[in-house]
């Protein structure tokens, strides 16, 4: 007679790491510095192209090539485990996506359309608090998810096996020389760190600069292209964030930047629409119907996965039931959570929550009350969807939270747009520790270490995010501008003003661009779930064409490049190309975002003789 395998007892058994260093000074410090400057990384991307990019298998590789070369030359004596690198890629990844869930476009937002301006070391607290909720949220439905349905987390999978790739020779001690990914992703920050350092740092003597961009040679309704935000960029930031997008995404982008600031900006201008051929003045008008492609593609998307949704209730009413979740065997609980730790976090970070909400944002208590059990239920399923998906919905959970308080707080701007803030927090950053302690499910990791260093990581993104924000951006009139397009600030401005003062203050026009764009939202998505196989290359991204309404069209140029050299090399190498895109594109990203931060720094103390 056959016996089913627990699947707890089974991984206890024969794939959990006993007596591994995994939580060890090192790994946490290497991981916090790691995290620190992706979390810069991402803030720089973010404000230029609207996305966060991943960190887990930069950080991996990273990681893995900077132990590897100290012990090549006698300074660390023992390798850098695989273990060891789980854990510090967890607190890198804590720190670096602290730009996402709706934080910095949450606060760019609030700066662009309030006068607000909250102190920074109560918005650290604001932030932490919100990430550390989140890392909470994920302890009731961490053993569900992973232990028992094994959801695919395929970011997370993808982590572990870069994890075991990597280590495969140095684990052993043969040799811990740098990998040949961690040498192209070192190679390509140098050399963007360089193109950045030519292009930024204006020298007046010292050596020839390079342009910032390259005109296109030809017009666009008598008016230079340039002029419309059509001209190639120098920023190899945009191509290497094009390199990590799948090309449908950048293909996308580029047909709808072609279309909004080639077809539809003039056409505008043409009938009054529009004030001037000014990149701010055209994404004044083209915020709606692209904010709008955004919202409906992804709450269509999120309304798809109703499966998801219900699979998640379900499993969370059995929290609440006698004696579930079982455990196979007692000895699996040395390393799990304790499904008590979730009240308890919650019971002490919901005060703080409510109390900052109140203090910051003018929220009424009883109003920020609504967000915390929101904010649950959210993490909950963004947890679910990213692990069948790879893709956490913030973008629809923000539009729901800012709706509700619509109603419950009208007019209330501030609140309105920090409230979503909290739900888009909670639910990435319970999705972030999940997708991770997938990496180290499929390792053999310890998961309570992973818990610790994901509060370390958040901790320290929390320290950083702020004031590297009021470093990079000194003027928030500059978002929303060429130079900081700043996309997912100006979706979330628009979004907030939309259901705090209602669609009246708009024109007409606007509001009926707003209608055909929620139609073709949904059509993408629909056509995106249902369109046969052979043809879903072929579809549209609603996410591609979304954002390219809210970005120069420069960007998109910039990014398609970057995405068409990764998919030649796809096609012409595959095995070349499943490690050399990401080591370069990340590689790019990070060398010149990380520059553009120390270009920021120097001609804000002007320690340089620089135009």
């Amino acid at each position: 007679m056959n016996q089913q395998i627990d699947p707890e007892q089974h991984w206890y058994e024969k794939v959990y790491q006993r007596g591994v260093p995994q939580f060890t000074l090192r790994a946490v410090l290497s991981g916090m510095a790691i995290g620190a400057l992706m979390c810069l990384s991402n803030l720089y991307v973010f404000f230029a192209t609207g996305w966060s990019m991943g960190v887990t298998v930069t950080a991996a590789i990273l990681l893995f090539g900077f132990f590897g070369g100290l012990r090549s030359i006698g300074l660390v004596r023992r390798p850098f485990g695989a273990l060891e690198n789980n854990v510090a890629t967890t607190v890198a990844s804590g720190a670096g996506y602290m730009t996402g869930g709706g934080n910095m476009a949450a606060f760019g937002a609030l700066l662009m359309v309030t006068t607000i301006q909250p102190q920074t070391l109560p918005m650290i607290a604001w932030f932490a608090a919100i990430a550390a909720l989140g890392v909470f949220v994920a302890i009731p439905i961490k053993r569900q998810l992973i232990n028992h349905e094994n959801l695919a987390f395929p970011t997370g999978t993808a982590t572990a096996e870069t994890i075991r790739t990597i280590h495969g020779v140095g684990a052993e001690g043969a040799s811990s020389g740098p990998s040949k990914e961690a040498r192209a992703l070192g190679i390509a920050a140098i050399f963007a760190a360089l193109v950045a350092a030519l292009r930024d740092l204006q020298w007046t003597q010292a050596w020839r600069t390079l342009p910032d961009k390259v005109k296109l040679p030809f017009d666009v309704a008598g008016v230079a292209a340039e002029k419309w935000t059509l001209y190639v960029k120098s920023e190899v930031v945009l191509i290497g964030g094009g390199m990590l997008m799948s090309f449908r995404t950048v293909w996308s982008m580029l047909f709808g930047g072609l279309l909004t600031f080639g077809v539809l900006a003039p056409a505008l201008l043409e009938r009054g629409w529009i004030g001037a051929v000014a990149y701010k003045d055209i994404v004044a008008w083209t915020v709606w119907p692209g904010a709008a492609i955004l919202v409906s593609a992804g709450l269509t998307s999120f309304a798809l996965d109703w499966r998801s949704v219900l699979r998640t209730f379900s499993g969370l009413g059995g929290l609440f039931r006698r004696g579930a979740p079982k455990p196979a065997e007692d000895s699996i609980e040395a390393v799990e959570c304790p499904p008590a730790w979730f009240p308890i976090g919650f019971a002490l970070l919901s005060p703080v929550v409510v109390l900052l909400m109140v203090v910051l944002f003018q929220i009424p208590w009883w109003a920020g009350l609504i967000a915390l059990p929101l904010s649950i239920v959210m993490g909950f399923v963004a947890a679910r969807v990213t692990g069948e998906t790879d893709v956490t919905p913030t973008k629809a959970f923000g539009p729901v939270t800012q709706l509700v308080y619509g109603v419950v707080t009208p007019g209330n701007l501030p609140g309105n747009i920090m409230s979503a803030n909290v739900t888009g927090g909670v639910g990435l950053h319970a999705a972030d520790l999940l997708t991770t302690l997938k990496t180290g499910w499929l390792l053999g990791g310890n998961p309570r270490a992973q818990f610790y260093a994901q509060l370390f990581g958040v901790l320290v993104g929390a320290a950083i995010l702020v004031p590297a924000f009021h470093l990079l951006i000194e003027d928030p009139s500059m978002l929303g501008g060429e130079k900081w397009p700043a996309p997912s600030c100006v979706v979330w401005a628009g979004v907030s003003k939309m259901f705090s003062e209602g669609l009246g203050a708009l024109q007409a026009s606007a509001r009926s661009a707003i209608w055909i764009g929620l139609g073709l939202g949904t059509a993408l998505a629909l056509a995106e779930k249902f369109a046969p196989k052979p043809l879903k290359p072929f579809v549209p991204s609603p996410s591609g064409i979304g954002l390219s309404m809210v970005i120069p069209g420069a960007n998109s140029i910039a990014m398609f490049i970057g995405g068409a050299l990764a998919e030649a090399l796809r096609r012409m190498r595959p095995k070349l190309a499943g490690w050399f895109n990401t080591s370069v594109g990340s590689g790019l990203i990070a060398g010149e975002s990380l520059m553009g931060v120390v270009a920021a720094i120097v001609k804000a103390k002007k320690w340089l003789p620089l135009d």
